[in-house]
């Protein structure tokens, strides 16, 4: 994908020469691309330059605080912070924080606060889903074995404490919440809705806790730590909202996603019996009568092992309408983002936030 196709864009900014960066985060800092809708305020010849520098700086500390003499545990920690990422976590701390007085070492720890725990998650997450990739690269269950993965994403958040700790018994409290959510969200997916629950609001749920919660953080890091305290909770509403709209996103490009540009199978989902908003609108319709979703469910529901199964059962789903209506639900949440930040004042970093949303519902992963 060229940029002029690409729902990113550069941060239009090289990385200060004054910070004392290693070049492979150097590198990696300079690459790093934010959605299409802040070209602006990667233009702006004061905020540009603050999201350039900062990231690079969240970069550098992500380095050093996963960090470590023993060669296999330093190896394993940096797998996937080495793998890079846009991260979307650290970039609504930073931007965040420019409603108020920017970026500073309290927004940056912040940023690796949020960008460390979302890591350690992801190491356990692929074990719980036998991934064999996370961005492009093995997962690392399949380079060092599971027991080696899931203690090296508790090593990982125990260096997001420890970071945090830092920043003062508040943001202890923010990250620990945070944290329980995450588990919270994990556990009721595994368990899956009760006698009674209704499908699509337990997964509604699910992933409020399971993704937008960190983003809910990030926002609320964000202008906490900027010093904006009008802004705090505007910013974490904005950031829960945007979450939803996000993970809602991420279920069709599991769908619609190629291998080549995601890095993941298309139908992971499908094959993990997780019941994404897609299936669950399938579901609705099969139950309503429509002979489209009964004959996408009996592929759904069959033996997926294979990866012809698999593509028949995926290439059924993407082919229903449910699989636009759930583009449908994750442009709904994106909107509700957007009104919730109505009360901030208009400028750039607004309408940065507000592009922002509407980005993570238009990319193609």
């Amino acid at each position: 994908m060229t940029e002029a196709q690409s729902n990113w864009t550069s941060a239009g900014h090289s990385v200060p020469t004054e910070l004392d960066l290693h070049p492979e985060t150097a590198a990696l800092a300079a690459t790093i691309k934010l959605p299409a809708g802040f070209r602006a305020v990667a233009e702006d010849p004061d905020f540009g330059p603050a999201i350039s520098q900062g990231m690079a700086r969240v970069e550098k500390l992500l380095r050093d605080a996963v960090a470590n003499s023993d060669p296999l545990i330093d190896a394993t920690s940096r797998h996937l912070v080495e793998a890079g990422g846009k991260r979307i976590r650290p970039l609504l701390v930073i931007l965040s924080s420019l409603l108020g007085e920017g970026v500073n070492d309290d927004v940056v720890k912040a940023a690796a606060v949020c960008e460390l725990t979302h890591l350690a998650t992801l190491y356990h997450d692929d074990v719980m889903d036998s991934a064999p990739y996370r961005r492009g690269a093995p997962t690392a269950h399949e380079v060092w074995g599971n027991s080696v993965a899931i203690l090296a994403g508790d090593l990982i958040f125990a260096r997001a404490s420890i970071t945090g700790a830092e920043l003062g018994p508040e943001a202890v409290k923010i990250q620990s919440r945070t944290f329980e959510r995450l588990c919270l969200g994990q556990l009721h997916e595994t368990i899956g809705p009760r006698e009674g629950d209704d499908p699509r609001e337990h997964y509604l749920q699910v992933i409020a806790d399971k993704t937008a919660s960190l983003l809910s953080a990030s926002g609320r890091f964000g202008a906490m730590f900027g010093r904006v305290d009008s802004a705090v909770e505007i910013m974490a509403e904005y950031g829960e909202r945007v979450g939803v709209a996000f993970q809602l996103a991420d279920d069709v490009i599991d769908l619609t996603g190629g291998t080549a540009s995601s890095g993941k199978t298309p139908g992971t989902d499908l094959r993990e019996g997780v019941p994404t908003m897609p299936v669950l609108l399938l579901r609705e319709a099969a139950a309503a009568g429509d002979d489209a979703a009964v004959a996408a469910l009996e592929l759904v529901d069959g033996n997926l092992t294979s990866d012809e199964a698999l593509a028949a059962a995926v290439a059924a789903v993407a082919a229903h309408p449910a699989t636009q209506q759930a583009w449908d639900v994750a442009h709904e949440w994106a909107g509700k983002a957007v009104e919730a930040l109505a009360p901030l004042p208009e400028g750039t970093v607004k309408a940065s936030l507000a592009a922002f949303a509407d980005a993570v519902v238009t990319r193609e992963v």
